[in-house]
C-alpha cells in the first residue's frame, strides 16, 4: 500500500539554541527563503504525501499559522511537551494515525531522494541511515543482517561497529507503531521521557524486524544547537541548493 501520511515531530523546546530557541521553534529556522519545516513539507508533497500531521509543543502557534496555508497539514498538540520525550508526542497523535506513515523530525534539512529511498524500500518498516557526518550529537545505529539491533549516542556502548548514523526519517507500519505504543504505555507509568528511536524502536526491534537503508553520500543535517546551525548554513544547505 502506498504511504500517503507523514508525521513531523515538532514539540521540542530547542533549549540548546538558547535565546534563538525561545523566540522560534526549530522548524522555523530559516536558511533560505522559507522555514526549514516548510521546505520539508514541500518535499513531502512532491513525493505524493497527502496528509501531514505535525505534533506541536513549544510555540505551537507557529505551526497553527502554517496549517492555514497548507490544507494537507493537521496539527496535534502535546500539552506535556516540556516534560516528555518524542515517543509521548507520537502517543498524543495515535488517534490520528490510522495507516503506515513516514516519520520525520522538524529540525532536518535533507535531499528529497532521502524520502524516495524510504518510500521505495520493499519492506514496510525501514530506518534511513547515512554515512559519517562528524556533526556532533550523532545517533549511531548497530545492525545485524538487514535489520537494526541497537542505537546510541555513545559509540562505545555498541557491541558492533555501527553501520551508519540515524537521519531522522523512517517508514513505520501501523503494526510496528502499535508495538511501539504498547512498549511506551508501560514506560509512561514511570516517566513520559521516552524517545521513539533509542527507547521504543530499539526495544521492539529485539522481537520484530525493523530494516534499514543506508545512503552513504546523503546531504542532510539536524539542527539542535548553534554548532549544528553554523554547519547547516555554511556547509550543507549551499550544497543542497546546488544539487537541485
Amino acid at each position: 500500500m502506498t504511504v500517503q501520511t507523514a508525521v513531523i515531530l515538532a514539540a521540542g523546546m530547542g533549549t540548546r539554541l538558547k535565546e534563538l530557541g525561545k523566540s522560534i521553534p526549530k522548524g522555523f529556522l530559516q536558511l533560505g527563503d522559507r522555514p526549514i519545516v516548510e521546505e520539508s513539507i514541500t518535499c513531502l508533497l512532491d513525493v505524493g504525501i497527502q496528509n501531514i500531521i505535525i505534533i506541536t509543543g513549544h510555540l505551537a502557534e507557529f505551526y497553527t499559522n502554517l496549517q492555514r496555508r497548507y490544507p494537507q497539514v493537521t496539527t496535534v498538540h502535546n500539552p506535556d511537551y516540556a516534560n516528555s520525550g518524542s515517543m509521548y508526542s507520537l502517543y498524543c497523535a495515535h488517534k490520528c494515525i490510522n495507516s503506515d506513515f513516514l516519520l520525520l523530525e522538524s529540525d532536518l534539512i535533507y535531499e528529497s531522494r532521502a524520502l524516495k529511498s524510504v518510500l521505495d524500500f520493499p519492506q514496510e518498516n525501514v530506518v534511513l541511515l547515512s554515512g559519517k557526518t562528524n556533526s556532533g550529537d550523532e545517533v549511531y545505529v548497530e545492525t545485524s543482517g538487514q535489520t537494526i539491533t541497537a542505537m546510541s549516542k555513545n559509540y562505545a556502548s555498541l557491541i558492533q561497529i555501527p553501520t551508519g548514523e540515524l537521519v531522522g526519517i523512517c517508514k513505520i507500519s501501523k503494526l510496528l507503531f502499535h508495538q511501539m505504543l504498547d512498549y511506551a504505555s508501560k514506560r509512561f507509568q514511570y516517566s513520559l521521557k521516552v524517545d521513539y528511536e533509542t527507547d521504543a524502536m530499539v526495544s521492539v526491534a529485539k522481537s520484530y524486524d525493523i530494516y534499514y537503508t543506508l545512503m552513504n553520500d546523503l546531504l542532510w543535517a539536524e539542527i539542535d544547537d548553534h554548532h549544528h546551525l553554523d554547519r547547516a548554513k555554511e556547509q550543507i544547505y549551499p550544497q543542497l541548493i546546488g544539487s537541485k
